[in-house]
C-alpha cells in the first residue's frame, strides 16, 4: 500500500508557505487603507498554523524514499489541499465555498475561469491574490512537468525528460539548480512584462498583476472587460508577445541562458506554435476585415491577441470573439485543443503531442503504401523511445473521452449544448473562457449551478495534472500491495 504520510507532510509544508504568502495581499490592502487586510491576516494565521500542524504530525524518517505511487498521491493531494486553503480569502467577499473553491482552483491551475463580477470595484488585495495564485500555479506546474511527470510516465510526458537532456548529459546536474533556473527565468520574464506594461500605460498595480497572469498563461484580469479595458494598441501587442513567452519551453530558455539562444527557434514546438498563430491569426483577421468591415490593422491585432490567448490557454480577451460569427466560434473551439509547448505554463493537449501524432500518422501512411518498409519514428532529429507514441495516443484518446464524460455531466445539470461542451473543453484544457452567451468572453461562470462548478473544478485539476496522474488513483490495483 502506498503511504499517505509523505504526501500530507509535503502538503503541510506548502500550506504553511501559502499562509505566509497570504500576508502579501494583506500588506497591500493595509497600505492602501482597505479594511479587507484583516480577512487576509486571519486566513494567513489559520492556514499557517494548520500547515505547521499537518507537517509536524506526518513527519517520517528522511531515509525513506519516495515511490512512484507516493508521487502520484502527492501530486494530486497537494493541489487539492492548496486550493482548499487558497479559497478562504474569497469567503470574505460573501461567496459560498463552492464559488470560492472554484475561483481558487481556477487560479492555481492557471485556467482563468471566474465566478466574480464587478472586478473593477473589488479590493486590491483580492485582485492581487488572484494574480498571485496564478503566478505560483504557473511556476508550480512547470517544476512538476519537468521533475515529476516524466518519471511517472504520464501521457507522453517522458518527452520532457528527453528535451531536458543532451546526449552528453542533463541541462544542469542537480534538480535544485534546474528549479533555480526556472524560477529565475520566470521571475525575470514577469519583471520585464510588468515594466513593459507600465511603460505602455498601465498603472503600477495593474502592470504587476497582469504581468503575473500573463507569464503564467492564467488570464485573470483586474477588470470585467479583461484587456478590452485598455484602448492602447501597444498594451495588446505586448500581451501577445508575453503570452507567447509564457508558453515556450523553459528548457529552451535555460539553454539560451547557457549560451545557445538559437535553441529556442530550433525547437519543433516553437516552429509549430508560430506557424499556427500566423495562420489562425491572419486568417481570422481577413475574415473580420471582409465580413465586418474592420480595418485590417485593427482586425489583425484583435485576431492575433485572442488567438494567442486561446492557443496559449491564457484566457485574456480584447473583444467578445463569441460575436464574430459561426466560423470564428468553430476556429476558437478547435484552437482550445492546441496548447503551448511542453515544459511551459500552458495547458491543453500541447503541441508536442500533436507533432508526435503527426509523426505516427505519417509513418502509418508510409507503411500502407510500402508494407515492408521500416519507418522509424523521429522527433527533432532523434528517434522516439518506443513507449512515447503509445502513451501519446492513449492520452489523446482519454483526453477526448474525458471531455465527452464531463460535457455529458454538465448537460445533466441543465446547461445547454454549447455551454456544456465548451465548458468541459476549456476546463480540461485550462483555457479560461468558453463559448456562448453564458461562459463566453463576455460572460463568466457565476450563473453555473454549484454542482456543475464542482464538476468543473475536478476537470480543471485533472487537465492541469495531465489526466493520468489523477485517473490512476481510481484504479483498485493502485492501492494494493
Amino acid at each position: 500500500m502506498p503511504s499517505l504520510s509523505f504526501a500530507f507532510h509535503v502538503a503541510g509544508i506548502l500550506v504553511a508557505g501559502l499562509g505566509m504568502l497570504m500576508m502579501v495581499p494583506a500588506i497591500i490592502d493595509l497600505a492602501l487603507g482597505n479594511v479587507d487586510w484583516q480577512v487576509f491576516a486571519d486566513c494567513a494565521l489559520v492556514t499557517w498554523f494548520i500547515g505547521l500542524l499537518l507537517a509536524q504530525a506526518t513527519r517520517r524518517p528522511a531515509t525513506e524514499l519516495l515511490s512512484i505511487r507516493d508521487g502520484f498521491i502527492m501530486t494530486t493531494l497537494v493541489w487539492v489541499i492548496l486550493a482548499g486553503f487558497s479559497a478562504l480569502p474569497f469567503l470574505g467577499l460573501g461567496l459560498d465555498y463552492s464559488d470560492a473553491y472554484f475561483e481558487a482552483i481556477s487560479g492555481l491551475t492557471t485556467t482563468g475561469a471566474t465566478v466574480l463580477t464587478g472586478l473593477d470595484h473589488l479590493p486590491p488585495g483580492i485582485l492581487f491574490w488572484r494574480a498571485l495564485l496564478q503566478w505560483v500555479g504557473g511556476v508550480g506546474i512547470v517544476v512538476m512537468a519537468i521533475l515529476i511527470l516524466p518519471f511517472l510516465r504520464v501521457g507522453g510526458m517522458q518527452l520532457v525528460h528527453i528535451e531536458s537532456s543532451e546526449r552528453s548529459g542533463k541541462v544542469v546536474p542537480r534538480a535544485f539548480q534546474l528549479i533555480s533556473y526556472i524560477v529565475g527565468i520566470y521571475s525575470g520574464l514577469t519583471f520585464a512584462c510588468a515594466v513593459a506594461y507600465g511603460l505602455a500605460g498601465m498603472t503600477p498595480f495593474d502592470a504587476v498583476s497582469h504581468a503575473m497572469t500573463t507569464l503564467s498563461t492564467g488570464g485573470y484580469a483586474n477588470y470585467d472587460a479583461s484587456f478590452a479595458y485598455y484602448k492602447q494598441a501597444s498594451v495588446h501587442w505586448l500581451g501577445i508577445f508575453f503570452m507567447i513567452a509564457g508558453c515556450l519551453p523553459f528548457i529552451a530558455y535555460i539553454r539560451a541562458v547557457q549560451g545557445d539562444p538559437g535553441n529556442i527557434w530550433r525547437n519543433p514546438q516553437v516552429k509549430a506554435l508560430i506557424l499556427l498563430l500566423a495562420i489562425a491569426g491572419v486568417g481570422l483577421a481577413l475574415w473580420l476585415s471582409f465580413a465586418q468591415g474592420i480595418a485590417f490593422a485593427d482586425a489583425l491585432r484583435l485576431s492575433l491577441f485572442n488567438v494567442t490567448s486561446v492557443v496559449t490557454t491564457t484566457g485574456f480577451a480584447s473583444d467578445d470573439f463569441g460575436s464574430w460569427g459561426p466560423l470564428a466560434a468553430v476556429v476558437f473551439f478547435v484552437l482550445m485543443f492546441a496548447g503551448g509547448c511542453t515544459g511551459s505554463t500552458s495547458g491543453s493537449v500541447k503541441l508536442y503531442r500533436h507533432l508526435v501524432l503527426a509523426v505516427v500518422v505519417r509513418a502509418h501512411l508510409q507503411r500502407l503504401a510500402h508494407p515492408r518498409r521500416v519507418v522509424p519514428l523521429t522527433y527533432a532529429g532523434r528517434r522516439l523511445p518506443a513507449d512515447i507514441a503509445p502513451s501519446v495516443l492513449a492520452f489523446l484518446a482519454v483526453y477526448l473521452g474525458t471531455i465527452v464524460v464531463f460535457a455529458t455531466a454538465l448537460a445533466a445539470m441543465g446547461l445547454d449544448f454549447t455551454t456544456s461542451i465548451s465548458a468541459a473543453t476549456t476546463a480540461i484544457g485550462n483555457v479560461g473562457p468558453g463559448l456562448g452567451t453564458v461562459i463566453g468572453p463576455a460572460g463568466n461562470f457565476a450563473s453555473v449551478p454549484d454542482p456543475a462548478k464542482w464538476i468543473l473544478s475536478v476537470a480543471m485539476l485533472m487537465g492541469r495534472l495531465e489526466l493520468f496522474a489523477v485517473l490512476v488513483l481510481l484504479d483498485p490495483d493502485f492501492w494494493r500491495s
